[in-house]
């Protein structure tokens, strides 16, 4: 009888040491660490840093002729040429005669006005900036959720884990009491196979388990722009907040939004686009001035030498008289694109009114399911622990004691998983809400 047992305990040896065997030399990663790292690490947020730094630089007076052009330009061209020609009735001509050309000028061009479309341009500008940094800063959250996601459920899994492997040890134990039987005479063996099968089917449900586990660690490597393979463990429990107010998270989700900021934004947008066609109906008077030098030597011309210096300016002014009817539609249509930009502002809004009704339900409901799997696991955990004695004395059956054992499993998973449930629902109101990234993106 001791034989078989301490051959099963090796054989779970085998599967439950593999796993911690590393334990002392993996890295204790915390849920901050773990965003902290993301948000540094994540190339998509890299990315979108990029593609922020790029609109900082784009907003810029320089793009809308805020300041006047100055360009300068040289030239020198020499020639040697042959002529023949006839001066005071005399034939006269020349070979190799050498000739150039030298020019300078620097030119000043500047817009003086052009409808206020430069003020407007400017404006846009500024907008397409701030929405830059709001879809970094959009990106950033959705990653934040995504981790702590991916952090709560390696903690889930775990959790299972540990279920799994004290059920496995259940399970041993129980095979010592069937082989007890069996050499006592009160046993049958068809009750110590059955034991055996459900010991092998303990042993293959941890195994699957622990694939979740490396599945959900590659993943949250992946999220962290680390290797696959990088070993880390996590903290041992989901800590449930039960304090979030419904009016304080809804007033946060229309003010501070950021996916209805940057719909706000484009509407904004919208109306600059506006004001920059209609700028083209006005007249554009623009600057120029320059200051030129030309000098040309000839040695076998009229005029052996010439030298001009001069200062120059005007104004010019555009304006546009008839053109289709082209600024007219395209105000139109600038119209219609305000008006789906108010629309999608309302859509916005309405859709994250209908995220937030069904999160925060989910979440209360999930708060309390909590509860009452709680006190469903210590009922069943009591179960089990008088179903063990009783199936020791032999008062129930080898499936009466099995059916309790797996009424407690099923207990703690629906335990772990009401849990996991209300972290999910309690992450994605803090996300609609912009409080989940607040402390990492600010």
């Amino acid at each position: 009888m001791i034989r078989p047992i301490i051959a099963a305990l090796f054989s779970f040896c085998l599967i439950i040491v593999p796993s911690h065997s590393k334990l002392f030399a993996q890295e204790i990663l915390s849920i901050d660490d773990a965003v902290l790292i993301g948000l540094e690490n994540n190339y998509g947020v890299l990315i979108s840093r990029n593609v922020s730094e790029q609109a900082e630089n784009n907003y810029s007076y320089g793009l809308y002729n805020f300041f006047p052009g100055l360009s300068l330009t040289t030239s020198r061209s020499e020639q040697v040429s042959d002529s023949e020609f006839i001066a005071g009735g005399e034939e006269r001509s020349t070979s190799g005669a050498r000739s150039s050309n030298t020019n300078a000028a620097i030119n000043l061009d500047w817009t003086l006005f052009d409808g206020f479309r430069m003020f407007a341009a400017y404006e846009a500008l500024g907008k397409l900036r701030d929405m830059s940094d709001q879809e970094l800063r959009l990106n950033m959250e959705v990653l934040v959720t995504n981790i702590s996601l991916a952090y709560y459920n390696i903690i889930r899994i775990n959790e299972q884990m540990k279920i799994l492997e004290n059920n496995v040890e259940v399970s041993l134990e129980r095979i010592e009491i069937e082989e007890t039987k069996v050499d006592l005479g009160s046993g049958s063996e068809y009750d110590l196979l059955q034991a055996r099968t459900d010991l092998n089917a303990d042993r293959a449900a941890y195994i699957r388990e622990r694939n979740r586990l490396t599945e959900a660690k590659i993943y949250l490597n992946e999220l962290l722009s680390r290797t696959p393979d990088t070993e880390f463990v996590v903290t041992d429990d989901i800590l449930i907040r039960r304090d979030l107010n419904r009016d304080e998270l809804y007033q946060k989700i229309i003010t501070q939004n950021t996916e209805l900021v940057i719909a706000r934004m484009q509407k904004d947008l919208a109306g600059l686009e506006i004001r920059q066609i209609r700028g083209e109906r006005y007249p554009e008077i623009s600057l120029t001035s320059g200051y030129s030098f030309n000098r040309s030597e000839n040695d076998g011309g009229f005029i052996r030498f010439n030298e001009t210096t001069g200062f120059s300016i005007g104004v010019s002014a555009r304006v546009s008289l008839f053109d289709g009817a082209n600024i007219s539609r395209r105000i139109q249509n600038a119209r219609i694109n305000q008006r789906n930009a108010d629309l999608s502002v309302e859509m916005q809004k309405l859709r994250l009114e209908a995220d937030f009704e069904a999160a925060y339900r989910a979440y209360r409901n999930a708060i309390e399911l909590v509860d009452l799997e709680e006190e469903n696991f210590q009922n069943a955990e009591q179960t089990l622990d008088i179903a063990l004695e009783r199936f020791r004395l032999g008062s129930i059956s080898s499936l009466e004691f099995r059916e309790a054992q797996r009424t407690f499993l099923q207990a703690e998973n629906r335990l772990i998983n009401t849990k996991y449930d209300a972290k999910v629902a309690e992450t994605e109101l803090l996300q609609l809400s912009g409080e989940l990234a607040l402390l990492f993106v600010d």
